[in-house]
């Protein structure tokens, strides 16, 4: 197998290097490896801004080949390359990304006559984002270059439109997913509020607080905490009766909704990356539900990065220190855990790497 690895890193890195180098560009290359490698790759895309590599290959297996098994061989070719970070992705992941934000960018067409002027604001700044974002689909990070909150006030043609009053409730944890939406809600003008659901340090830690309030001081968001009594979940979670995040969540969004209700928004914003498509946006008790990860077809890499521009970093372990606990008290909890992470991989939000680690960090 090291074999292998060097002559795949070897052949990566004579195609790559003059792309790095500045001595040629990244669509000059040849792309057909099939004497070297037994495959072509479909895009090569650096940014010499960040010394970041997004190769593209036609299907997953290709894309499998350049990964390498363990991540041996991407993972040698960036420290060939000094690379900032290289990802790979399929044109057939693409294409199924691709699908689902038409489909998003549909529903957004049908719903726009039912708002009234203002709140169509946000929502048609959110098709321009998704349009950029079908045009360049390797990046969102790159896509969301052109919107930049503080200069939403400007005349520059690039820029959008910010509601005059709030219009979104944003429900934010302090994870990267919440926190990549609450950036991308303030960068898309729905002027909003970011509410906190707080049920005690052993849901949400000091460190995610600690989170939430930066990042919305940051982005000049008002911030509010909500407190809620979660002691029924958390005994039964202890006692091992229940499996927590399902009924966890469903307080957290109650909690938010009810809040949204109270101030009288349309839009609640949640950082899940599984309804896509046209179940992306939703009414639910007359206010618009917008799962933004999902509408845009997010992956966790994308929502750490964005996150991680405003220093929101991802946290090492998988959940909250309840599902910690209850993973050491309960050792079969930790199936349903699993599970919850597999079908993130299923869609296409995880890698099978990332995958991996979480659950190696259940076990």
């Amino acid at each position: 197998m090291k074999r292998e690895v060097e002559e795949s890193v070897n052949v990566l890195k004579e195609l790559l290097k003059p792309v790095v180098d500045g001595e040629s560009s990244a669509d000059d290359i040849n792309l057909d490896l099939w004497d070297e490698l037994g495959f072509s790759l479909e895009k090569v895309i650096f940014n010499p801004e960040t010394h970041d590599i997004t190769i593209v290959t036609p299907d997953r297996p290709e894309k499998s080949a350049v990964i390498g098994k363990g991540g041996w061989v991407v993972g040698r070719l960036r420290e060939e390359l000094g690379a900032n970070s290289i990802h790979v992705e399929s044109y057939s992941d693409m294409l199924i990304k691709k699908y689902r934000m038409e489909l998003a960018l549909e529903k957004l067409g049908n719903i726009m006559a039912e708002f009234i002027s203002e709140d169509r604001i946000p929502l048609q700044n959110l098709q321009k984002l998704l349009e950029k974002r079908i045009e360049n689909i390797h990046s969102l990070d790159c896509t969301l270059n052109d919107f930049n909150p503080s200069e939403i006030h400007s005349d520059a043609d690039s820029v959008l439109d910010e509601a005059r009053d709030h219009r979104a409730v944003v429900a934010l944890s302090g994870g990267v997913d919440s926190s990549a939406s609450l950036v991308i809600a303030k960068f898309m003008g729905f002027n909003p509020v970011a509410v906190t659901v707080n049920p005690g340090e052993i849901v949400l830690p000091r460190y995610f607080q600690k989170s939430v309030e930066n990042l919305s001081e940051s982005l000049e968001v008002p911030h509010e905490y909500v407190t809620v009594d979660m002691k029924s979940v958390v005994d039964d979670a202890l006692e091992g009766k229940i499996h927590p995040c399902g009924r966890c969540s469903s307080v957290i969004e109650n909690a938010v909704m009810a809040y949204a209700n109270k101030i009288k928004v349309q839009f609640v914003i949640f950082g899940d990356f599984l309804s896509t498509g046209s179940q992306s946006i939703l009414l639910k008790d007359g206010i618009w539900r917008i799962n933004m990860p999902a509408m845009l077809s997010a992956t966790k890499g994308e929502t750490k990065g964005l996150a991680g521009r405003f220093g929101i970093e991802s946290r090492a372990g998988y959940g909250c220190p309840l599902i910690n606990e209850v993973h050491k008290m309960h050792p079969h909890m930790r199936r349903f855990s699993i599970q919850r992470v597999l079908r993130e991989t299923r869609a296409g939000v995880l890698e099978p790497g990332e995958a991996l680690n979480l659950i190696m960090r259940t076990l």
